[in-house]
């Protein structure tokens, strides 16, 4: 008999930081620097509706003329994120997320934030499942 396979709500990081989309990109380049995070969820009235990456952050950064101060988020965050229920399986997640060249998928329930799954999870994940398996641990 074999177990069930695990969901990404197992292995996501819970309740994790986002920014509103009317923010500076001052504002959410500290938030990231400070939390040591890559990935930021962007949302509207509670309403997930992006997604920035340190990766956006830099390639902005590097134009001479902007202003970090008076930018948006909501200006150069992705705005199609991957996003999952908090019950789909963690192979689906990880598929997607190697297939698409993504780094992040986005949990959400009843449209509201739960959780973040990076690429760091998925590792995290793969390592303990791998210990379980072959070493009993």
């Amino acid at each position: 008999m074999s177990k069930a396979e695990p969901t990404i709500q197992k292995y996501m990081t819970f309740q994790p930081y986002s920014i509103e989309s009317t923010e500076s990109l001052k504002k959410a380049l500290t938030l990231m620097t400070s939390r040591k995070i890559r990935h930021l969820p962007v949302t509207r009235a509670g309403r997930v509706v992006g997604i920035l990456s340190d990766r956006d952050l830099k390639l902005v950064m590097g134009f001479d003329d902007i202003d970090t101060a008076e930018e948006v988020v909501a200006d150069i965050c992705v705005t199609k994120p991957y996003t999952v229920d908090p019950e789909t399986p963690l192979h689906e997640v990880a598929g997607e997320m190697a297939s698409k060249h993504i780094g992040s998928a986005i949990v959400v329930q009843n449209g509201k934030l739960v959780g973040i799954f990076t690429a760091t999870d998925a590792c995290r994940a793969l390592s303990e499942i791998l210990l379980t398996r072959y070493h009993g641990k």
